[in-house]
C-alpha cells in the first residue's frame, strides 16, 4: 500500500492541474471502488472549483467551492494519471510504470482548464468520498488519526507523550495510525536502522525525562523526517504498484538499507552482521540484529 512519501508525491503532482481549476466532467466506469460512490457524485462534483488539495495521513483530501471536500485513497494499486492541454502524456526522467491498463480507468475528471485526471485501479481497494468540510475531522476515515510526522508539532516530546507507558514493541507503536498518521512499514523499517532502535524494543523505554531517552528520542523523530523527506524528493518507493502521476516510478527503493535486504549485508559502517527479516503483527520487518538494540 502506498505510504506518506508515495501519497504526497501523488499530491504534488495533481495539484498544478487541480488547485484552482473547475471539475467540468466526471466520468464513473463502473457504480464502484472500494465502496459504492456516493450519492450523485459526478453532478455534486461538476462545476466545483478546487479550493486546495493536501494531505491527511495517507488520504488527499481536495477542499471544494461547494463546502464540501473529496477524499480520495489511492489503496493498494491506485494511481493518477494527468494529461493537459499542453501533453498527452510526460516521458519521465527515469522508466515507465509498466501494467497500467485502460480496462482499470475507473474514473475520468475533466477540468474546465482542459486537464484531465484518471485514476486507474487495477485492484479496486481504492475509494472516493465526498463530505461537508466543516465536519471533515469527524469523518470515519480521518476522525482519531494521529500526529503528522512532518508536521511542526512532531518531536522528541511528542513521542515522549505517545510512548509513556506504552510496553507494544517499538515498530507497532510508530505504525499505529491512531498515534502517527501516515507512517508505513517500509519508511519505520528504515528509520529504525538509522537510530540503532531495535524494533522489538518498548515503546516506554524511550519515555521519560532521563537523558539517555531523550537521545534516543530526537533521533528518531528526527529519522523519521529525514527519511520521509528523502523519500518524498526521490518520487517514492515503487515496489510493485506505485508510479507518479506522469507514469514514471519512484526510485527511493535504490536507497533501502533493510527493507527488502533480509540476508544483506548491514550498510551500518563496521558492522559484520546481515539484515534479517522477522514477522510483527502479521508485517515483515527488516533490521540489523547488531547495532538495533
Amino acid at each position: 500500500m502506498p505510504e506518506l512519501p508515495e501519497v504526497e508525491t501523488v499530491r504534488r503532482g495533481l495539484a498544478p492541474a487541480m488547485v484552482g481549476a473547475r471539475f467540468a466532467g466526471v466520468r464513473l466506469n463502473r457504480p464502484n471502488l472500494r465502496f459504492p460512490f456516493p450519492e450523485r457524485f459526478a453532478e455534486r462534483l461538476t462545476g466545483a472549483r478546487v479550493e486546495a488539495l493536501d494531505r491527511r495521513a495517507k488520504f488527499l483530501v481536495a477542499t471544494l467551492s461547494t463546502g464540501e471536500s473529496l477524499i480520495l485513497h489511492l489503496g493498494m494499486s491506485g494511481r493518477f494519471l494527468v494529461e493537459t492541454a499542453e501533453e498527452a502524456a510526460r516521458p519521465g526522467a527515469f522508466h515507465h510504470a509498466a501494467g497500467r491498463l485502460p480496462a482499470h480507468d475507473h474514473v475520468v475528471f475533466t477540468f474546465d482548464s482542459g486537464a484531465r485526471v484518471t485514476y486507474n485501479d487495477a485492484r479496486r481497494f481504492g475509494f472516493m468520498q465526498l463530505t461537508a468540510t466543516a465536519g471533515l475531522e469527524t469523518h470515519p476515515q480521518i476522525a482519531g488519526l494521529g500526529i503528522e510526522p512532518l508536521g511542526n508539532h512532531f518531536n522528541a516530546d511528542a513521542l515522549d507523550a505517545l510512548f509513556a507507558g506504552k510496553a507494544t514493541p517499538l515498530k507497532a507503536a510508530l505504525l499505529d495510525q491512531k498515534l502517527i498518521a501516515g507512517l508505513g512499514n517500509i519508511y519505520v523499517c528504515e528509520a529504525l536502522h538509522r537510530t540503532g532502535l531495535a524494533p522489538t524494543r518498548g515503546a516506554g523505554t524511550l519515555s521519560g525525562a532521563g537523558k539517555a531517552a531523550r537521545t534516543k528520542r530526537e533521533a528518531l523523530a528526527g529519522a523519521i523526517r529525514t527519511v520521509l523527506t528523502e523519500a518524498i524528493a526521490a518520487g517514492g518507493s515503487s515496489i510493485s504498484d506505485h508510479a507518479r502521476t506522469d507514469g514514471t516510478l519512484g526510485y527511493f527503493q535504490h536507497s533501502f538499507r533493510v527493507y527488502d535486504r533480509e540476508g544483506a549485508p548491514c550498510p551500518a559502517p563496521g558492522c559484520r552482521h546481515v539484515i534479517r527479516r522477522i514477522v510483527q503483527s502479521g508485517r515483515s520487518t527488516f533490521f540489523c540484529p547488531g547495532c538495533q538494540k
